[in-house]
């Protein structure tokens, strides 16, 4: 790939939807934490929240409104067990979603995990010009989306296209 563009740094927040990790134990989010940092961007804030759509709400919502972050990743609550809300919490936030994303994070999970990668919603779209993705709660899944999806179209650098180039006209109307 010839690099015809500056790489941009941007200020992501991550948060960890979960009942029973901690930060000691919350694996996934370090990951994101280490793997968006190690990428060039900078961390805007990282938290955990318990399965609750109005927690998960709640942050989320300080996030998009606040224009130095412009990108959300989630981690957790992306399954289809009782407490896992964390899709229903985000869509409502949502303008746009960005169906692509759930249907290649699958496409490339079923290659790791064959047929257990239905069990997950993960998801991405864009509210109020903010990106947010959501990811399963899996340190395995977050590498995954990290590593084949998002890093890359996070880099203003990759071709032939990528999100970061559009981040100037996410607020048209």
């Amino acid at each position: 790939m010839i690099r015809t563009k500056q790489f941009v740094p941007l200020k992501i927040a991550v948060m960890t939807v979960s009942d029973s990790r901690t930060e000691a134990t919350d694996k996934s989010g370090k990951l994101l934490v280490e793997s968006l940092t190690q990428a060039g961007h900078h961390l805007a804030e990282k938290v955990l929240v318990p399965d609750n759509i109005y927690k998960i709400r709640e942050v989320v919502s300080r996030w998009i409104a606040d224009e130095s972050v412009q990108v959300v990743l989630t981690t957790g609550g992306t399954g289809v067990t009782g407490r896992d809300g964390t899709p229903e919490a985000i869509q409502p936030l949502l303008d746009k979603e960005i169906q692509g994303f759930g249907e290649i994070f699958r496409m490339i999970s079923y290659q790791e995990i064959k047929t257990s990668t239905i069990q997950s919603r993960a998801l991405a779209g864009v509210a109020n010009g903010t990106y947010i993705f959501c990811l399963p709660g899996s340190s395995g899944a977050c590498r995954t989306g990290w590593e084949q999806i998002i890093k890359d179209q996070l880099d203003l650098g990759n071709s032939p296209c990528n999100l970061v180039e559009l981040m100037p006209r996410l607020r048209e109307t």
